[in-house]
């Protein structure tokens, strides 16, 4: 019997109110790092009409211009046009940052510390991660969610090479893919909502209008023409008009995608947001390190999906729980996986770090369109060089 579903996944472009916020926080990381890689950062951003609050935890010896930073990360945005309320040069930037919590530091710390069990570094806080691949596309990622990113990597590639003056900042996109026996089969569904200018010379900008440039040039564009039929509904500023978007539409906060960050809502998600946090937040590294095991098993062909989890106490170096999923995909067993990949990886931060060599300025490039699934060389955990390893292992 054929088991047929349909799975849906979202995208945001780097206009979202959240994403500028995400993207201002990953910006003050990638400033302290670029100065100080031992930078303990813990930022967060608060974006709404004119105004952009940056607030957290940040003990480093950079020496910063956070309104300098805000006001470049709003700029490479987009946020510069006349009518724009939230402005790149106009906007208010507050800042509200301290150190870090020296009891949250002498746990992260490689240093004996009454209380502590243990003179490694440890975890920056308790909390499960997962990592996930599949074999659904190119990127060993689900297929929803990596179709909504390319519908807003797309969108955002048009709007800043002028193909569509009347495009503005703020995007969401989403794609419902039909599954057949686990295999996508078809799109059932696109959603493209853009804001726009009311606009352009004079000239009204029609919803027809966008309707058309979205589906011919960015749909049909980007998405497999296998998967798109006669019955695949398109479905483009779906309220008619977007033209109030942005922080003056809506707040952003930093940590609100994390499931566009991850993998759609296909794979689990432990819980911690990614963007602002310096590697030694577990939040981050670990869930960057689950992506890199899980990718370098179906890559090995040990299975063609899977899900890793594992869980850590704070202050402390090792994992309390390591868990591999293969959703019944496996080619030899979850146990002998397991044992594999406890021999060819280590799973203590201090480790995390420097097998994927995270104490660098390169954040800023998994800001928008997801953290996993690019090719960018610098995202060391999409890499699959631990292929070999694995087998070997096994």
């Amino acid at each position: 019997m054929s088991n047929r579903y349909i799975f849906s996944s979202e995208s945001v472009g780097e206009g979202h109110p959240d994403k500028v916020a995400d993207t201002i926080s990953d910006a003050v990381l990638d400033a302290c790092l670029a100065q100080d890689k031992m930078s303990r950062v813990a930022c967060e951003t608060y974006v709404k009409s004119n105004i952009a609050i940056i607030g957290g935890e940040i003990t480093t010896k950079a020496k910063l211009d956070f309104v300098k930073i805000a006001r470049d990360a709003i700029r490479e945005i987009g946020y510069v046009n006349d009518d724009d309320v939230f402005h790149a040069d106009k906007v208010f930037v507050n800042v509200i940052v301290t150190q870090q919590s020296p009891d949250i530091a002498q746990g992260v710390d490689a240093t004996k510390a009454k209380g502590k069990k243990t003179a490694k570094q440890g975890a920056g806080d308790q909390g499960l991660m997962f990592g996930y691949a599949c074999n659904e596309t190119r990127e060993l990622m689900p297929a929803p969610i990596m179709f909504a990113h390319r519908l807003g990597r797309e969108l955002t590639k048009l709007r800043k090479a002028g193909a569509a003056p009347w495009l503005r900042p703020d995007a969401k996109s989403q794609v419902s893919v039909v599954y057949e026996n686990d295999k996508p089969v078809a799109i059932s569904n696109v959603v493209i909502s853009t804001q726009h200018a009311d606009t352009i010379n004079g000239r009204e900008v029609t919803h027809a209008e966008i309707e058309k440039f979205c589906i011919e040039n960015v749909i049909k564009k980007v998405l497999p023409k296998n998967l798109l039929t006669p019955k695949t509904e398109f479905l483009i500023n779906p309220t008619g008009r977007f033209v109030v978007g942005g922080p003056q539409g809506d707040t952003g906060l930093t940590g609100r995608k994390i499931i566009v960050d991850t993998y759609g809502g296909m794979g689990r998600h432990g819980g911690g947001a990614f963007s602002g946090k310096d590697p030694t937040k577990v939040d981050r590294s670990a869930a960057y390190m689950g992506r890199w095991v899980a990718k370098n098993i179906v890559s090995a062909g040990l299975a063609t999906r899977c899900e890793l989890q594992f869980a850590y106490a704070i202050g402390h170096p090792d994992p309390v729980s390591v868990h591999v999923e293969t959703f019944g995909t496996n080619t030899v067993s979850n146990d002998r996986i397991i044992k594999a990949v406890n021999r060819v990886f280590s799973f203590q931060p201090s480790d995390i770090i420097d097998q994927l060599d995270l104490r660098r300025p390169i954040y800023s490039k998994t800001t928008n369109y997801g953290h996993f699934g690019k090719s960018d060389k610098d995202l060391t955990w999409e890499a699959t060089d631990k292929v070999a390893a694995l087998k070997k292992a096994i």
